[in-house]
């Protein structure tokens, strides 16, 4: 999506409240590095308006890529999980952005489709379930039960 992204998020070091604000500020930082590297005009187009979108607000920050809300929910069954992950997937093809959710590049719905995918995914054992769960036929659902199976063994 062009103005917001959903995620689906797991600490074991930190609660999602300190990580949220951590993950903000980092990808800010270097998404703001990323475009010093943008040619002049769209370079100062872009810092325009995250200059402006900071100005809105009460600190003190040059620029504000991330909006300081959001809207974190607990996860707390496999099915509420599964219902995320599905609305996740399906936005953009409900923004009517694309046909299908696997044809979004930047959504990890092409990963669990089994097709490229622009985005760094990582699998978790219950990522690997869910897997498994909605691509019982493909070698992607097959690789996982392998990881799977390794990892019962291993423990």
């Amino acid at each position: 999506m062009s103005n917001h992204i959903h995620l689906l998020l797991r600490s074991d070091k930190a609660k999602l409240s300190d990580t949220i604000p951590d993950f903000k500020a980092h990808t800010g930082r270097e998404i703001l590095k990323a475009i010093d590297l943008e040619s002049k005009s769209r370079r100062d187009w872009m810092l325009n308006i995250f200059e402006f979108a900071a100005k809105k607000h009460k600190l003190k920050e040059d620029y504000q890529f991330w909006t300081h809300e959001n809207h974190p929910e607990l996860i707390y069954s496999d099915k509420f999980l599964f219902q995320k992950l599905n609305y996740i997937h399906e936005n953009p093809a409900r923004a009517g952005i694309v046909e299908k959710a696997e044809d979004y590049l930047y959504s990890s719905a092409r990963d669990f489709a089994g097709l490229p995918c622009l985005l760094y995914i990582v699998q978790t054992y219950l990522l690997l379930i869910i897997h498994c769960s909605i691509l019982q036929n493909t070698s992607v659902a097959k690789h996982s039960r392998e990881i799977s199976t390794k990892k019962n063994r291993s423990k």
